[in-house]
């Protein structure tokens, strides 16, 4: 496939709206006029960084520009409403073409227009929270691996472990009460790294795991 195979049905498309169509005007891919409306629509089989970037200039000659790519292109499996997202926060419309079908071939995802994204208060508040229980910076910018990035839990889980190994079987009321941590009951007894045994009620010991994994841990933790 090629890009100009992408016009033809955009073309068509375009026309059946009313549209005057004409391309490769000033390094435009499609042009098209309907009284004073201009739409400007780049045409590439990918979805990148350059067709992004040279759709965003032509923000400058209108706010009516699209994106138009082939029908299932990869980034589409599995990240479809996310590239949707994007558009719509860079003022961009995109438009699915798929080149066999004339007929019923075009798919608008999304129009041009000025987005506000709705700020989820609970997630603002949820960062802020780790962000001011976490101590110190433990943690390197850009790490990709979340199972190894050091957490405001992850730091009291370690707090626990570490009384733990050095008090052996304890009561989690009385870990809580130390350590003045009032989830201590919940990091015990969900246990979500594995370090704790639960010997009865409320009464906790180092786990085999914990005791092997900790000293990495609270190394990186200082």
């Amino acid at each position: 496939m090629k890009e100009v195979d992408l016009y033809p049905p955009l073309k068509d498309y375009l026309h059946r709206l009313g549209y005057e169509v004409k391309s490769e005007v000033q390094h435009c891919d499609v042009i098209a006029i309907r009284d004073e409306s201009l739409v400007i629509v780049e045409l590439k089989l990918s979805l990148n960084l350059t067709i992004l970037l040279q759709a965003v200039d032509r923000l400058t000659l209108t706010n009516s520009v699209y994106i138009g790519v082939p029908k299932g292109i990869p980034v589409f499996k599995k990240h479809r409403k996310r590239v949707i997202k994007l558009m719509r926060m860079l003022g961009l419309g995109l438009i699915v073409i798929d080149p066999i079908s004339r007929i019923g071939s075009i798919d608008v995802l999304c129009d041009p227009s000025e987005y506000k994204p709705r700020q989820v208060k609970k997630k603002t508040q949820r960062l802020l929270r780790d962000f001011s229980q976490l101590v110190g910076d433990p943690n390197l910018g850009g790490s990709t691996t979340q199972q190894n990035v050091m957490t405001a839990y992850r730091q009291k889980a370690i707090a626990i472990a570490e009384y733990l190994q050095l008090n052996g079987e304890s009561k989690a009321a009385v870990i809580a009460r130390l350590l003045i941590e009032p989830k201590t009951r919940n990091i015990l007894y969900d246990n979500v790294y594995g370090w704790f045994d639960r010997h009865g009620k409320g009464i906790y010991s180092l786990s085999q795991r914990g005791a092997s994994e900790l000293p990495e841990w609270s190394a990186r933790n200082q």
